[in-house]
């Protein structure tokens, strides 16, 4: 750092901002950058084993909900794969009127996904959730998905565990920064659990619910995660969520038809999100007695669907997945199912029968990427089709485009299948879904959600999107005199006596920097002209102290963090310290921020 001698003699500027209170006003919205940067326990053991503990926890009350939801549809819709006409028609009318009156009167936090609320806890909240939350979510959505409604359980058991997490969290008497990291845990925890999928649980939360990546917010998310997954494994075994048959390697060829699922499936996520988008303000416009009677409604059309011979799309649907994975329905019919789960999904949705999109984005993936298989083998026979691969390769498509998960989908395709041999026609389509969504549907669903509610969370999607600033964009030209540690101070006063900066800079052979004031060296000019700049330094107390090297590509956050404490930098070059690239203050960062809001 510069001796605290100098900082009088450099030029004044307006006071630095605290590290977190961001400069740039749409990075403002993350909040998450403000706790992350103050996590003093990153190596605290005892919170490690809170993440641990909150892993254990939420491991066990996913493992309570699943059996709940096999439990209610076992006695709601009989023992049968396929239920008969008349409980389809209508128990899940019935049950939409029971879980309207619980959402109503007893649990109104637990409408939705549970996704959105998790992530509102984190930031307006301090990761407060209520543990009425966890007891509602597991009830509604138990009875919800066991009768029926075309929901499914993995948001929900994101938030029961960042429900459970949050409360242990306050009996712990946590600090508010602990505390908002807690249930973010839960939330992976949780997911992790429902999944079987530790890997893509992580990602998600720290993709979607975070935001930001943190060596910290990692290791216990990676710890909560497994931990919650060893559990479920001891309970209802190892075995991945389907069961995949052999997959031929993919040829070159077949990737264009892979490119084509990808615009099918970008399509129909940006169908599913407008139709959700549409009807989802107007139901809720309606007046309030009518709350107690749309999730029946959407209960008793979700019913006439399966009595006309779709029962299909009643639940989660995994064991028609799996059907369809194991190529047991005609193109036509897979994609008439599709069409069947985006309207019963969006009407269980938007009438506010609590449940997650995570299960019905993978049926309706599925079921679309069997029925593009199935029109490809038919158009061109001599490719080698496999409707597994389609089937998988469309879960990935769907939830990359409707959820806006594109890393996530990856990963968890791989990890419910256990399947690598389609990796790449995976990335390839899923890439052509993003694309296409955020083209046709510039806001995200989990966005439109919240500004439908009137909440202002942050854009995760938007803040990936911002520019990246570094020093480079910033720096000045080293438009000053630079002095070298081996002058003399009687020369290199001459030298530099008609400069205009107060301070000037010196250059030692090891690659460091030192500052020194212009009025010091013409007193040392004045008094031992004969001496080196090194070793008159070195005789002051904190003259030769180093200053701080800035590199062209670091980012500006590292500008800033220096410049709490100095007013001017240098940006030296990586191969050769010595090489002055520029200089940099806190007014040239306020002018690259103000350059890319203008």
């Amino acid at each position: 750092m510069f001796g605290s001698r100098y900082n009088n003699s450099l030029p004044q500027f307006a006071p630095v901002r605290p590290r977190s209170e961001p400069l740039n006003t749409q990075a403002a919205t993350s909040q998450a950058a403000s706790f992350l940067g103050r996590l003093p326990f990153a190596g605290d053991r005892l919170f490690l084993g809170l993440a641990i503990a909150v892993g254990v926890i939420s491991g066990l009350a996913v493992v309570a909900f699943r059996l709940a939801i096999e439990w209610s549809r076992a006695e709601l819709l009989g023992p049968a794969l396929n239920p008969s006409r008349q409980r389809a028609l209508v128990v899940p009318a019935a049950a939409g009127l029971v879980v309207a009156f619980l959402v109503a009167r007893i649990f109104p936090r637990v409408r939705g996904s549970g996704v959105n609320q998790t992530k509102a806890a984190l930031y307006i909240y301090n990761g407060y959730i209520p543990f009425r939350t966890a007891i509602g979510k597991f009830i509604c959505c138990s009875l919800a998905i066991g009768a029926g409604h075309s929901l499914g359980p993995e948001d929900p058991s994101l938030q029961i565990g960042a429900a459970l997490a949050s409360s242990l969290g306050r009996r712990l008497k946590l600090s508010r920064d602990r505390l908002r990291l807690v249930a973010p845990l839960g939330a992976a925890a949780g997911l992790a659990a429902a999944f079987n999928a530790p890997v893509s649980a992580v990602l998600f939360v720290i993709e979607e619910v975070i935001g930001r990546w943190s060596a910290a917010v990692l290791g216990a998310v990676v710890l909560s995660a497994l931990s919650s997954v060893v559990v479920t494994r001891v309970f209802l075994g190892a075995q991945p969520l389907f069961r995949i048959p052999a997959i031929p390697d993919v040829k070159p060829p077949e990737l264009l038809a892979y490119a084509a699922l990808g615009v099918a499936g970008g399509i129909a996520a940006v169908v599913f999100s407008r139709l959700i988008q549409i009807l989802r303000p107007r139901l809720k416009a309606l007046p309030r007695w009518s709350y107690y009677l749309q999730p029946a409604v959407a209960g008793l059309l979700i019913g006439a669907m399966a009595w006309l011979g779709a029962p299909q799309v009643m639940g989660a649907g995994y064991q028609y997945i799996d059907a369809a994975i194991h190529d047991g329905y005609t193109w036509r019919m897979m994609g008439m199912l599709a069409g069947l789960k985006i309207l019963a999904t969006t009407l269980s949705f938007t009438s506010g029968t609590p449940g997650g999109m995570f299960a019905p984005t993978l049926f309706i993936g599925a079921m679309l990427g069997g029925a593009v298989g199935g029109v490809e083998r038919l158009v061109l026979p001599h490719l080698t089709y496999s409707i597994a691969a389609y089937s998988l390769v469309g879960m990935g498509v769907l939830f990359s485009g409707f959820l806006r998960a594109p890393l996530t989908s990856v990963f968890m395709v791989v990890e419910v299948s256990q399947s690598y041999s389609i990796v790449l026609p995976l990335i390839l389509a899923n890439t052509i879904a993003y694309a296409i969504s955020r083209k046709l549907q510039p806001v995200p669903i989990f966005d439109m959600l919240t500004r439908q509610d009137g909440l202002e969370l942050p854009s995760l999607e938007e803040q990936r999107d911002l520019p990246a600033l570094h020093v480079e964009d910033a720096m000045r030209p080293p438009s000053i005199p630079i002095l070298e540690s081996g002058e003399l101070a009687g020369p290199a006063w001459q030298r530099v006596q008609s400069a205009a900066q107060p301070t000037l800079f010196v250059r030692f052979p090891d690659h460091c920097w030192a500052a020194i004031a212009k009025s010091e060296l013409a007193g040392m000019a004045l008094n031992r002209p004969d001496q080196d700049l090194a070793s008159v330094l070195a005789e002051t107390p904190g003259g030769s102290e180093p200053l701080p090297r800035l590199y062209p590509d670091h980012s500006l956050d590292v500008a800033l963090h220096y410049l709490e404490d100095s007013s001017v930098l240098l940006v030296v070059n990586r191969a050769d310290g010595r090489k002055l690239e520029g200089i940099i203050t806190l007014d040239d960062v306020l002018a690259a921020y103000r350059r890319t809001r203008d």
